[in-house]
């Protein structure tokens, strides 16, 4: 069956194209009741609008890019989803582009989203991306962009995020509550910028008890390749755990650090958290059914996609003026579990 054109809605309502195709663009010439009486039969009989035509004779592609750093995460996922909802709700279609957090990939990708057409552009930078030029460009061309989950204090425009220093405070806060004084952090670089302020956040938590930083306890691993990440996560932990004086508990940065370091401790033979405890950054669905169930830093990452959606659809309506530009941080929760419980002192 060929889909329902505006003709068909208005020989069926007994209206004129004009009017049909007013209502369904909610224009204030039409009346409430017409509308309504549109848009149900449009829902009911399920017509959809011929989005090429509308984008030729508008000017506008009704499509928003998304360039994220892969999609292979439930972190990422999640923000997936919410920008999705809020994209949908408001009558756009995304693309979805992976940087595999390479800047030359994410030049690449931005370069063919603006080459489709898109309205405007979501980004969570790669991992390589220290300088924002390119992103900052978008904006000379009258782009609306608008950064989310790895946000920096050098781009002047909205963004929305957490607190990563106070989540990563709140993390090690808890371990020298739990009883661990020997704390090491496995991170991802100094160089970028939601890394950066974590690794303040540990510290920031290391001095406010007193505890001398340690160099030894730190660690960097570089995430552009998966096989690469999980072969410097296992060299790390076996490095720390033959120190002299190992730690008593490690702090993960993100999703993938913390899953890598549990397996690599399991295939050790270390008990967790008798051995070494554990608490990361990590949105994954299965905390609760690892072994043993993994305490986070949680991020609504739902929230984190849906209100950067938002945000940037305000822009392109124009609802929102560059003056106003802000910056959104969500609170982060930590999810407690039994991978950071109490310290239990051996006996002698």
């Amino acid at each position: 069956m060929p889909n329902m054109t505006l003709r068909d809605i208005a020989n069926a309502l007994d209206l004129s194209v004009s009017t049909v195709s007013k209502a369904l663009r909610d224009s204030y010439e039409i009346g409430y009741e017409t509308k309504k009486r549109v848009m149900n039969y449009a829902r009911a009989n399920h017509y959809l609008p011929n989005r090429m035509a509308k984008s030729l004779k508008e000017g506008k592609s009704g499509s928003i890019g998304v360039v994220v750093c892969s999609i292979d995460n439930s972190f990422v996922s999640r923000m997936l989803d919410g920008i999705d909802g809020a994209c949908t709700a408001a009558g756009y279609d995304i693309i979805i582009m992976q940087s595999k957090e390479s800047l030359a990939q994410e030049k690449s990708c931005l370069k063919q989203l603006e080459a489709r057409g898109v309205e405007g552009i979501l980004i969570s930078p790669a991992a390589e991306t220290i300088n924002l030029d390119h992103i900052v460009g978008l904006r000379a061309i009258g782009m609306p962009t608008v950064l989310f989950d790895r946000i920096s204090e050098r781009f002047d425009s909205y963004q929305v995020g957490v607190d990563n220093r106070e989540g990563a405070f709140l993390a090690t806060q808890h371990l020298i509550a739990n009883g661990y004084m020997r704390i090491a952090m496995l991170n991802i670089g100094p160089d970028i910028h939601f890394a950066s302020l974590r690794g303040k956040g540990y510290q920031d938590a290391l001095r406010a008890n007193h505890i001398p930083y340690r160099e030894e306890y730190v660690r960097l691993c570089n995430p552009s390749s998966r096989d690469t990440l999980k072969d410097c996560v296992s060299t790390n932990i076996r490095s720390l755990l033959e120190l002299p004086t190992p730690p008593e508990a490690l702090f993960t940065t993100t999703d993938q650090l913390s899953t890598h370091s549990l397996s690599v401790m399991h295939q050790l033979g270390y008990q967790i958290p008798q051995d070494i405890a554990l608490i990361g950054f990590s949105n994954t669905e299965l905390a609760d059914i690892l072994t043993p169930p993994l305490s986070t830093v949680y991020q609504p990452a739902f929230e984190i996609g849906r209100k950067a959606a938002e945000k940037l659809i305000a822009l392109i309506v124009g609802k929102e003026e560059p003056e106003e530009y802000e910056t959104v941080m969500l609170p982060v929760q930590l999810d407690i579990r039994e991978s950071s419980r109490t310290r239990i002192e051996p006996k002698r």
